[in-house]
């Protein structure tokens, strides 16, 4: 494993007492953001843990940027519902309305995730779920960008408002699965930027 802080790699040397272990990453991080960093590639990959980006709230950071599509949604339906917008059931939901390239994006993001489960399973893979989750994170944020998710259009966002839904809960089981948890609400430092993520 390869540690780095400023650019600068950690030295790793037994000899001058400059070993770092697991306890000493957790000092400097949260459980989670280890956890998923580690994740993020194959066992048999050379890794890399750079503790500026684990540390930054943007989308440098692979776990502030999937917990934060989480938190998101999450806000996104707690706007709807102080909006007085009632959700229809999900198999009751039209989603012919969603056309845009954005949508179908995420759509088959979603499709995908049996297939990744059962693949990370039998390979002993638990990089593919890690890398999944923050490929539906960035397909979220790019949707969030594009369409707006409340809007005139009664059918276009219950829709959109269920498209988001289940990428909530494809995000939650993802995570729940890595053992990472999946907030509801985060607090963004101000000098972060709303297009960075």
């Amino acid at each position: 494993m390869k540690l780095v802080r400023g650019g600068e790699p950690v030295r790793l040397s037994k000899r001058a007492g400059d070993v770092i272990t697991l306890a000493d990453i957790l000092d400097e991080v949260d459980a989670d953001v280890a956890r998923l960093t580690f994740l993020l590639q194959g066992i048999d990959s050379p890794q890399t843990f750079d503790l500026d980006v684990v540390t930054a709230q943007s989308a440098e950071n692979p776990v502030y940027y999937v917990q934060y599509a989480h938190a998101r949604i999450a806000s996104i339906g707690r706007r709807a519902e102080s909006e007085g917008i009632k959700r229809i059931p999900f198999l009751d939901v039209n989603l012919s309305p969603l056309s845009d390239a954005h949508e179908l994006d995420l759509l088959r993001s979603l499709a995908e995730l049996p297939a990744v489960l059962s693949e990370a399973a039998q390979l002993r893979a638990p990089h593919r779920v890690t890398t999944w989750v923050r490929d539906l994170a960035a397909r979220f944020h790019a949707f969030y960008r594009a369409c707006r998710v409340i809007t005139d259009d009664v059918a276009l966002t219950q829709a959109r408002l269920a498209l988001a839904e289940a990428t909530r809960i494809g995000l939650k089981n993802g995570l729940d699965i890595l053992g990472v948890k999946a907030p509801d609400a985060m607090h963004r430092s101000e000098r972060e930027d709303e297009d960075d993520l």
